[in-house]
């Protein structure tokens, strides 16, 4: 109990504005049961409710173990800004509704994290901006209205990057958010938060907003399906705005059946953002309706050419994202490669993104009374913003007139390229096009990160895409794959992405944050390895993959002068990972941070260690865990 309390207090502690909620009521419960929680479908979670083996209290408590032990520590994933202090009393009061009068649908009961640019009335909305801090907008956004109607909970606002202003989720107030796969990368953005905690396990799905490529993007570096709707499928109201233009909001997912669910209760017209009016009767009563495994059958795809990477660098997801074509092509569909000529040119320039987000900022802060800022100048002014945003805030800082020359010529290039668009699908036939979200795999951070214009064609044009994974890098960072379909044409991408879901099985958890032990992570693992005169004692966590070593060495007639551990490889010797004895016979006791591949070769007992005498005699000895 002492232990589960712990973890609850660590989650809640983590909270910004915590003080200003008060705590839930009593000491958290441990869960009942010893459900685990990864990767299960919001359906398998329904399903166990519904038959009495755990309730949404148990479910709010198994995640909430897993924020607080991996969110702040361990790998230190840094998803959340804040944790809801009362998630559990929210749960406590649907188990004992479902037990009166039955379950209001799929969502009941199930936890979902938000980005925290969606206004919650029971939690800060802070957009991720040190200058919003402790800001409370005393109202739910349309689609967490929606969502907590049909039973779920909030369990937390997850980071972004500041103001969702970019695509690798670092933000004043949050810091930064890493990627699970590989903790030096950054998990995209802007919505890399609600990435990372989906990816993670730290809730059944997570809700984004997408004004470029802040959905799909870390839907793609998450190994995550992800997507950008038509324009007018989902009202914006309450969520703080980028670009009134582009800006949408949308769920993002381990599992396309988990994001149609999603779908269901967020989309539709509502009065309070009139653009949603064109949704009205073109909503279907379920997604799930389309998710068929046959459904890539006959379905033409044009692998768009414009948007594949040309540098040497971009290859490794080009490469993958051939791959995956190739598996659509096996399911059924018909496969060919589309340049469309002029494309690239009306795409740059064609964002609005520079041209509204100062006034729109102001339009939406104006209102709150409460509101700690007014302006972007406001913030620049106080010099509360990350560091790593200064030059873009500035730059957007700069225009003096909503109706500037700039935002003139972008929406005349966006009228180009979706007219450009529409015509090469229809002379040639096609149902969507396909491309990378992101043409190079995710940065590390604090890099720039590379290949990030494909997320304009769908911001651009305003027409839907689905970002769904398309596998791993041999280093083991996750890339996807996007495809484009016309307006209105959701039902037939979630078709087409569940029916590549169940030919490829590619999702696949980190192995950062593995299942909780008694609600902690996994023990450090200690192995002992000896080969010839050296003697070494490895430690190693697997939730950081980090690894302490110290090395022995014992005197002889020919003693070791080099030492170092190796990766095996299909030819059974592979490089060196790292040393241990420095070439004069001198132990270089230490610790060092595996990658992704070293990583998990020591999960399958293929790294080994090598020794080499005076005499050049070499010894071997696999590294068994």
């Amino acid at each position: 109990m002492a232990r589960w309390l712990s973890a609850i207090l660590t989650a809640s502690a983590i909270a910004v504005g915590y003080a200003q909620r008060p705590p839930a009521r009593g000491p958290a419960p441990p869960p009942r049961t010893a459900f685990d929680v990864i990767e299960k479908t919001i359906p398998e979670l329904q399903d166990a409710m519904a038959r009495g083996e755990l309730t949404s209290k148990d479910l709010v408590a198994a995640y909430l173990a897993r924020i607080g032990a991996y969110d702040h520590s361990g790998p230190a994933l840094n998803a959340f800004i804040t944790v809801n202090a009362r998630a559990l009393e929210a749960a406590d009061a649907l188990d004992r509704e479902r037990a009166a009068t039955g379950a209001r649908g799929p969502l009941h009961g199930i936890p979902i994290a938000v980005k925290d640019n969606f206004e919650t009335a029971d939690m800060p909305t802070t957009g991720g901006s040190i200058a919003l801090a402790g800001f409370m907008p005393g109202r739910d956004a349309f689609q967490v209205q929606k969502l907590r109607e049909a039973g779920a909970v909030i369990i937390g606002k997850t980071n972004l990057h500041e103001l969702a202003a970019g695509i690798t989720s670092i933000s004043s107030l949050g810091g930064q958010t890493r990627n699970p796969y590989d903790l030096a990368r950054n998990p995209g953005g802007s919505s890399g938060g609600t990435g990372a905690a989906v990816a993670a396990s730290f809730a059944a799905g997570g809700m984004g907003s997408d004004t470029c490529g802040s959905i799909r993007i870390p839907s793609a570096n998450n190994n995550l399906v992800g997507l950008r709707g038509t324009l007018g499928l989902s009202s914006r109201r309450g969520i703080i705005p980028l670009s009134h233009t582009q800006d949408i909001g949308g769920p993002l997912a381990r599992s396309v059946a988990d994001l149609a669910i999603m779908l269901d209760v967020t989309v539709g017209p509502d009065e309070g953002d009139p653009l949603t009016a064109s949704a009205k009767g073109r909503v279907p009563p379920s997604y799930r309706d389309a998710l068929k495994a046959d459904a890539l059958r006959d379905v033409r795809i044009g692998a768009l050419k414009n948007l594949f990477g040309a540098a040497p660098v971009d290859n490794e997801v080009n490469t993958l994202v051939r791959k995956a074509l190739d598996a659509m092509k096996a399911a059924g569909a018909q496969i060919e490669d589309v340049t469309i000529p002029g494309l690239d040119e009306l795409l740059r320039g064609s964002s609005l993104i520079n041209a509204e987000f100062k006034f729109d900022l102001i339009d939406y802060l104006s209102p709150f009374e409460n509101a700690p800022v007014r302006s972007l100048g406001d913030i620049l002014d106080r010099g509360e913003y990350d560091k790593a945003l200064e030059n873009m805030f500035r730059a957007r800082n700069r225009p003096e007139s909503r109706e500037s020359d700039e935002a003139r010529r972008a929406r005349i290039k966006r009228a180009a390229v979706r007219d450009l668009v529409l015509a090469a699908m229809e002379e040639l036939k096609l149902d969507a096009l396909a491309y990378p979200p992101l043409a190079r795999k995710a940065a590390i951070v604090g890099e720039p990160q590379g290949g990030g214009a494909n997320c304009q064609l769908s911001a651009s044009s305003g027409m839907p895409a689905i970002s769904m994974p398309a596998g791993f890098t041999d280093d083991g960072v996750p890339v996807g794959i996007e495809l484009l379909g016309r307006d209105w044409s959701e039902p037939r991408l979630l078709a087409a992405a569940y029916a590549y879901e169940q030919a490829t099985r590619l999702r696949r958890p980190p192995s950062t944050t593995p299942a909780l032990v008694d609600g902690k992570p996994p023990a450090l693992r200690t192995v002992v390895v000896s080969a010839g005169p050296v003697r070494t004692t490895f430690v190693f966590d697997v939730t950081t993959r980090r690894v302490k070593y110290d090395v022995m060495t014992m005197a002889g007639a020919d003693s070791a002068i080099a030492a170092a551990v190796h990766r095996a490889t299909e030819s059974a010797n592979g490089p060196v990972v790292f040393r241990l004895l420095d070439g004069m016979g001198r132990p270089v006791p230490g610790d060092t941070t595996l990658g992704s591949m070293d990583a998990a070769a020591f999960e399958r007992g293929k790294l080994y260690l090598e020794v080499i005498a005076k005499s050049g005699v070499r010894q071997r000895s696999e590294i068994k865990n």
